[in-house]
């Protein structure tokens, strides 16, 4: 195992990552998108990004777009390189508002959470629709891991954090058993070839109906590269 240090709240410090990772030559088969936030506060993020859609989704959009080449380069037919990205049930209710993705006009730590992960759903979406057009042995999937007992509930109300501690142990799943859908989308002999799909409690379930809205999909892939400042390759792609 080796550590390096990537900051997903800063499009620097991802920047900074991919090129010391790409400097070791070394391939890339499995890439768990799995940072985030929860509830935060309204802050910003250093590039004056709302922290939830900043470090939830352009952060993982970012990186996953900066490694795309070196995962094409890993993946073979037989053994295709693989992109799962971790959302929530929360999506289920979220809302894109793409003329207000930054949440100025009206802030709400539930809204803005739930437009994060409802993103993440649409960029995977998007995502495997252009690397099957590409002809690419990468497959992308997102999966929802459950409620889990971590420290992303920091920021709820302390009468929640108390209804959490006093339940945990029944309504709550491990950091280990959060994991295992993420692990079964990465490892699966199952999941071989298979993308595009929305995984909870290592099964391919149907997300949100919005979610499969590809002129939305479309939209928001390229008001991101605008975001972050790439190039929107997918223009060529219908």
């Amino acid at each position: 195992v080796e550590f390096l240090y990537c900051d997903l709240a800063s499009m620097k410090s991802i920047r900074q990552f991919v090129q010391r990772f790409r400097a070791k030559n070394c391939p890339l088969h499995v890439l768990v998108n799995n940072a985030g936030v929860m509830l935060v506060p309204e802050r910003k993020t250093e590039d004056g990004f709302e922290e939830h859609f900043g470090l939830n989704y352009l952060g993982h959009f970012l990186l996953t777009n900066l490694l795309l080449d070196t995962l094409k380069q890993s993946g073979t037919h037989s053994h295709n390189a693989r992109i799962i990205t971790v959302s929530s049930a929360t999506h289920y209710v979220g809302k894109l508002h793409l003329n207000d993705l930054q949440s100025r006009c009206s802030y709400s730590p539930h809204g803005a959470y739930a437009q994060s992960k409802l993103a993440l759903v649409l960029f995977t979406y998007r995502l495997q629709h252009l690397l099957t057009a590409n002809g690419s042995h990468v497959t992308a999937n997102v999966v929802d891991p459950g409620v889990v007992n971590t420290e992303l509930y920091k920021h709820v109300f302390w009468v929640i954090k108390v209804a959490k501690w006093m339940t945990a142990w029944l309504f709550f799943k491990t950091p280990e058993e959060g994991a295992l859908t993420s692990i079964y989308a990465a490892v699966s002999p199952e999941m071989e070839g298979a993308g595009g799909c929305y995984l909870y409690n290592e099964e391919r379930t149907k997300s949100a109906d919005i979610a499969y809205d590809e002129e939305l999909q479309r939209r928001l892939w390229t008001e991101s590269c605008k975001m972050v400042g790439i190039s929107d390759e997918s223009r060529r792609v219908p």
